[in-house]
């Protein structure tokens, strides 16, 4: 792979209840673990910035996919849910869901753009084959 872009971020403190900040400033975040998995909540966590990354990703590669197309992408949008479990093997997963609103476009094209874009997008070919994808026209 040819790199076009490189991002750098660096977490510290204590991992999961600690902060996360990139290398030019732009993201400075304390992290913690969500009360949903016993922590103290009150900021963000892991799965949700991949969870954000992802959905604006995903809806840029839909963009670029649809260039010719004739796709109507007006009031499109990605919603992405990253769920974090316990593997039966031990350690632990995610897996993710992703759902396309499409107002302006008929179910048939959609599901095509969205398995489309989900073959280009590069957070779908990072994780393809290691994580569960579900993807959704709603």
């Amino acid at each position: 792979m040819q790199s076009m872009y490189t991002a750098t971020a660096t977490a510290s403190g204590d991992g999961r209840n600690g902060h996360t900040r990139t290398s030019d400033g732009l993201l400075d975040v304390d992290v913690r673990i969500p009360k949903e998995m016993g922590g103290a909540g009150g900021a963000t966590n892991p799965e949700q910035l991949f969870a954000a990354g992802y959905a604006a990703c995903f809806h840029s590669a839909l963009k670029m996919v649809a260039t010719g197309t004739g796709a109507d992408l007006e009031g499109t949008e990605i919603t992405t849910r990253v769920s974090l479990g316990k593997l039966d093997s031990g350690g632990f997963g995610l897996s993710v869901e992703i759902d396309l609103y499409a107002p302006e476009l008929e179910a048939g094209q959609a599901q095509e753009l969205l398995e489309n874009v989900h073959a280009v997008c590069p957070y779908s070919n990072a994780i393809r084959g290691n994580v569960d994808v579900k993807l959704t026209l709603i």
